[in-house]
């Protein structure tokens, strides 16, 4: 008789059967086992996403499938099948091949929206031929899409918004009769619409928005006669609007904007009398806006900005009783508003700004409406305000800025409680300016500036407790004097009010923690000026020239941090100039001239660099880099004096012979190591002065110098010999071009701003360079843009990036732009506050070559080079981008090109979302405000983009200024 032996397939066996036993025992059903399976493929960075998905101890006798229990699980009454399962918002990331949910062939609905799937789309999805709504929007799937879809015949939604899709999209998807939802929006795939996407039997909305298509839109989207809803904007296409489209009986939504798009506006979009928002802005649309867009009654939207239309507003607008948004900025339109707009009962934003409209405002606007947000700036308006024009209660943005406007103000304005931000500089009203600030309990920003105001300024502005701006200079019939208080409003930031004849004293800087900016030049104020002014901490420029103040000159300001720019002449001021301005580690504009101060002028190198000009015209004041010298007088200290220095000299001579033997030796150490030409030192503020040949040792000692991996390969980091930490860069230099180099470091290494990295030396020979600047200790963006944050501190870095590139483009001169803005180059301090890094280091290799930036460059006047102009706007193109990096944690990375694809409120949407910020929270509205800048400083035409001026001004008319600055 054999005897049996058991064999590895009969273990295996054995195993099965004792494995089947235990799930028999355990009651786990297969559906279950399945997603526990699918479970424990995934990567999951949140624990609590599947806490409830355990197995219970006790049998289940009544075959039900465990699972039904489980959150985010769907089944029948019975609990006999899985037919939803939503995985949302769980944090979930991997690659998944869609095979484990082959059991769950009843499923209807799947959702693996909000997570991080990556790699392949999941083509075993495609097996569930039961599906009705299919989710995976706001994931990372990448590469072309695979074929199989249209397996899914039941489909009647497909969301895959946002992601890495590449390649031509999905012809076969056409197929599917009853899909009725389609959004491929939010990827990178490219090609033209396929033709094939007007074969839909049964669409009622497609976003096709943010990707890279191209080619013509195809004419056969007209034959979607149930489509209700349309974005294919926000691409980059060939040719204009097809006629086609205006059979789309249905449409109620239709958006195209930003996508390229050429030609006149097609009258048959008049046939869409279902229309309710009409989106075609940002792109060269041309010639008339279509007057039969009249018989489009539904519409509440339209927005045509940002093209090259011609001609009126139609009349015909005037039935457009239903209109809420129109937008016809930036376009070439003329002619008069008409008085028919002013009747429309649901206007409430009007946006006409850059055009070349003309006449007077209808007089009843406002009258009629609930007007939200008015901007007729730059335009050529004449007349009055309108005098209804806030009589509903509700206008927040009056914007008239730049027109030719006269007369009073309505002194309804006056009750505009509502009112949130006035810009009305430039134009020709004249008369008191009526504003009583006590009934505008939310006003923040007023522009009155370059008008002929009268009447001084409302001594109640100090009740204004909201404002953060306010600018009323050159109104030269002005008169008044500064209000008392003005300085302890708490939320204020800029006060202005240069050119305005005003008179008396200063009040007190009793309170004045956020202010910024003060400019009050060419008045006729007088007195001193308070040492209170020490509590202004944040303040940044003052400029009280032209004035009659008198006193000494206050130590207290050298003190202020942040103070960058100093302008105190045309004066009365009297006394020396203290020497402890020369430790203001902010200051880099100081201008003293024409006053009557006395004595030497500090020796500091700082003063010196100032120039001349920032001390002429004091007869008194005698030094470097004053022409006339200080004369000597041979008294007892003086002689006493002349005998320490000849000691002193004796010494010196020794030290002098010691350190040319040293320098000899260590000459013929760097002859060895390659060094070619004498090398030279310049030390600037902040540095001691060591010789070129300490500096060098430090860069060649092993136990000195680590190489800085986040930086360029030529950055490293050296300890001098007294124990300093600084960064090094090394640059490589033309011989013929190093003296215009040393010229520019110069300027580079006397300029102070708290956002941007201190120069602290320069060592080189003929054609090799060392740039030494602060190794500040708290790394660069770059490493840290993934680690999350809390809002306050993205906006902190945001605005430290917007002041210090604003500095540069706007406060020094001449004017010098970053030329490489990017995560990496943006430092922390011991503060966590963000400083910029190599700033103007991009142009020093070839700086002898062109010199493009002339010492009187200016930002303001226009008058600077060409080259200039490309490089500022390349730094506001890359500041956008950073924005962007920074909001979404570095996901939108060198995103500037492709992020006008995706619409407004999508992009808004997300990134509140990844900063977990409700749609309630006041905050959001702060950061749709900054993602708006970011939109407008990447922009395509390098022309539209803001200046950093207007977008520090931006920036910092935010609620979380406040907040950001307690944080400090």
């Amino acid at each position: 008789m054999e005897i049996f032996k058991p064999s590895c397939f009969h273990l295996l066996l054995l195993l099965l059967l004792a494995s089947i036993l235990i799930s028999s025992v355990l009651a786990i059903d297969p559906y279950s086992q399945a997603l526990l399976s699918f479970k424990s493929d995934i990567i999951i960075d949140d624990s609590s996403s599947f806490s409830d998905w355990i197995v219970p101890s006790n049998s289940n006798p009544s075959q039900e499938i465990i699972a039904c229990s489980w959150s985010g699980v769907k089944c029948d009454q019975n609990s006999t099948t899985i037919i939803g399962l939503d995985l949302s918002m769980k944090s979930l990331g991997g690659e998944i091949s869609g095979d484990q949910f082959q059991l769950l062939t009843s499923l209807l609905d799947l959702n693996l929206s909000y997570n991080y799937f990556s790699d392949k789309f999941p083509t075993g999805i495609f097996n569930l031929t039961n599906l009705e709504t299919l989710d995976v929007s706001r994931n990372n799937f990448s590469g072309h899409f695979p074929s199989g879809i249209s397996n899914l015949h039941h489909l009647v939604v497909f969301d895959a918004f946002s992601n890495s899709f590449s390649g031509p999209l999905p012809a076969e998807i056409s197929q599917i009769e009853t899909l009725q939802v389609l959004n491929l929006a939010g990827s990178y795939f490219s090609g033209p619409i396929p033709s094939e996407f007007g074969d839909f039997q049964s669409l009622e909305f497609i976003h096709l928005a943010g990707n890279y298509l191209t080619g013509e839109i195809p004419p056969e989207l007209g034959n979607l006669k149930s489509l209700t809803h349309m974005e294919i904007g926000y691409n980059s296409y060939q040719g204009g609007i097809p006629v086609e489209l205006g059979n789309m009986s249905q449409l109620q939504y239709l958006d195209i904007a930003g996508a390229n798009l050429s030609g006149p506006i097609p009258t048959q979009l008049s046939n869409l009398t279902q229309l309710e928002s009409l989106f075609l802005f940002r792109n060269q649309l041309t010639g008339l806006i279509p007057w039969g867009f009249s018989n489009i009654t539904t519409l509440t939207s339209l927005d045509l900005s940002d093209n090259q239309l011609t001609g009126p507003i139609p009349k015909s607008f005037s039935v457009l009783k239903n209109l809420r948004l129109l937008s016809l900025m930036y376009n070439n339109l003329n002619g008069t508003v008409p008085n028919g707009i002013a009747m429309l009962p649901q206007l409430e934003t009007l946006l006409i700004w850059d055009n070349f409209f003309s006449g007077s405002l209808p007089s009843t606007l406002g009258s009629y409406s609930n007007l939200k947000w008015v901007d007729v700036s730059t335009n050529n308006f004449i007349g009055v305000i309108p005098p209804g024009i806030c009589s509903r209660g509700v206008l927040f943005k009056l914007i008239l800025f730049s027109n030719i406007f006269l007369g009073s103000l309505s002194p309804s304005l006056s009750n505009c409680t509502s009112l949130v931000r006035l810009r009305l500089e430039d134009n020709a009203f004249s008369g008191d300016i009526p504003l009583k600030f006590s009934n505008l309990p939310d006003i923040s920003y007023v522009d009155l500036s370059r008008n002929a105001f009268s009447g001084g300024i409302p001594l109640d502005i100090s009740q204004a407790s909201n404002l953060q701006y306010f600018n009323v200079s050159d109104n030269p019939q002005l008169g008044g004097i500064v209000p008392q208080g003005i300085w302890s409003l708490p939320l204020l930031q800029n006060f202005s009010a240069s050119s305005c004849n005003l008179t008396g004293f200063l009040p007190p800087f009793q309170s004045c923690k956020d202010l910024s900016v003060i400019e009050l030049s060419s008045n006729h104020l007088s007195g001193n000026i308070s040492t209170s002014v020490s509590n202004c901490e944040f303040l940044e420029k003052m400029d009280l020239s032209r004035n009659s103040f008198s006193g000494h000159l206050p130590e207290v300001l050298a003190n202020l941090s942040s103070l960058a720019i100093l302008d105190l002449s045309h004066n009365n001021f009297t006394g020396s100039i203290p020497s402890n301005f020369a430790n203001s580690s902010a200051l880099v504009l100081l201008n003293l001239s024409f006053n009557n101060l006395s004595g030497p002028i500090p020796p500091e190198k700082k003063f010196s660099l100032m120039g001349s000009t920032a001390f002429v015209g004091n007869p008194e004041l005698c030094g470097p880099p004053l022409e006339n010298p200080c004369s000597k007088r041979p008294n007892e200290i003086e002689l006493g004096i002349r005998k320490t220095q000849k000691f002193a000299w004796v010494l010196i001579v020794c030290s002098v012979v010691v350190v040319c033997i040293t320098v000899s030796v260590v000459g013929v150490l760097y002859f060895r190591k390659g060094s070619q030409g004498n090398w030279r030192m310049i030390t600037f503020s902040g540095l001691p002065r060591f010789t070129a040949e300490d500096v060098l040792k430090s860069f060649y000692s092993a136990e000195a110098m680590e190489t800085i991996p986040p930086l360029s390969a030529s950055v490293w980091k050296a300890v001098l010999p007294t124990g300093i930490t600084v960064s090094v860069k090394k640059i490589e230099v033309d011989a013929k071009n190093m003296k215009a180099v040393v010229e520019f470091v110069t300027l580079l290494g006397n300029m102070r701003h708290k956002n941007l990295v201190r120069l602290l030396g320069f060592c080189y020979n003929k054609n090799l360079a060392y740039v030494l600047y602060d190794n500040l200790p708290n790394g660069n963006l770059a490493a840290k843009i993934r680690m999350k944050s809390d809002w306050v501190a993205k906006y902190r870095v945001v605005i430290g990036i917007a002041r210090g590139l604003c500095f540069l483009h706007h406060d020094f001169y001449p004017v010098i732009p970053h030329g490489d803005l990017r995560a990496s180059n943006v430092v922390f301090d011991e503060n966590m506050e963000p400083q910029l890094a190599e700033f103007g280091f991009k142009f020093l290799p070839n700086w002898g070559n062109r010199p493009f930036l002339a010492p009187d460059s200016r930002m303001d006047t226009g008058e600077y080079d060409t080259a200039i102009k490309e490089e500022i706007q390349m730094d506001i193109y890359n500041f956008g981008e950073l924005i962007l990096e920074v909001l979404t944690n570095g996901r939108l990375k060198n995103a500037g090109g492709s992020v006008h694809a995706n619409p407004m409120v999508t992009l808004l949407r997300e990134i509140c979302h990844e900063n977990d910020i409700g749609p309630s929270d006041p905050i959001r509205e702060d950061i749709k405000v900054v993602v708006e800048v970011a939109l407008l400083c990447t922009r395509s035409r390098p022309v539209t983009r803001p200046s950093m001026e207007d977008v520090l001004k931006l920036l910092s008319g935010l609620k979380t200024q406040t907040m950001a600055k307690g944080t400090i």
